[in-house]
């Protein structure tokens, strides 16, 4: 279990292995096993439900977090001596400082129902490691990020107009909402990239 600097930095390492190991497969199902260039990543490959285009960047994107998820439930489990969430949805009320779980439930039957407007402004990271039982608190909040191309550096998503953190950027409210400090783990540079 997790209880020192040394297996901190085997747990960066493990997870950082699973960002690599997620590119690979990723890129072996669409490509054989070589990185899709610039102008494959822009490619338009499908439309969602609403219309809006999909492109290959997004689509290989998807897959990749469904890999590097899998491979990080194992680790985790192996090695965090506390819970952690993957994809828990939280609702997050700036002005109170109050934070909230969305059941995978009510979120799945919004998403059918195609009332995700009731999920606007809700924050869905990949990874929360809690540091006790408290599950609405973060020791460690942390997000794949899988830049296509993959000489594209890794970013934090920052929030568009239509969002309530307009301008913003993603780790900034990850940390505000939860406490606990947002890295980055991406298959080039690691775990614990920090944007300037």
């Amino acid at each position: 279990m997790l209880q020192s600097h040394e297996a901190a930095g085997e747990l960066e390492a493990r997870l950082a292995k699973c960002a690599v190991q997620a590119e690979r497969r990723g890129n072996a199902l669409f490509f054989q096993d070589r990185p899709p260039t610039r102008a494959e990543c822009g490619e338009v490959v499908e439309q969602d439900a609403c219309g809006k285009p999909v492109t290959r960047a997004m689509q290989l994107g998807r897959k990749k977090h469904v890999l590097a998820l899998e491979c990080a439930r194992e680790v985790l489990e192996a090695r965090w001596p506390a819970p952690f969430s993957i994809e828990q949805r939280y609702r997050y009320y700036p002005n109170a400082k109050v934070v909230e779980t969305i059941s995978r439930e009510k979120e799945a039957r919004l998403i059918a129902e195609d009332c995700t407007e009731e999920l606007r402004g809700t924050l869905k990271p990949d990874l929360v490691l809690h540091a006790d039982r408290n599950l609405l608190k973060a020791a460690l909040i942390l997000d794949f990020k899988f830049p296509c191309p993959e000489t594209n550096p890794p970013q934090w998503t920052i929030y568009r107009e239509s969002s309530p953190y307009a301008g913003r950027r993603q780790d900034g409210v990850y940390e505000e909402a939860l406490g606990g400090k947002a890295l980055m783990i991406s298959p080039r540079t690691g775990v614990g990239v920090k944007q300037p």
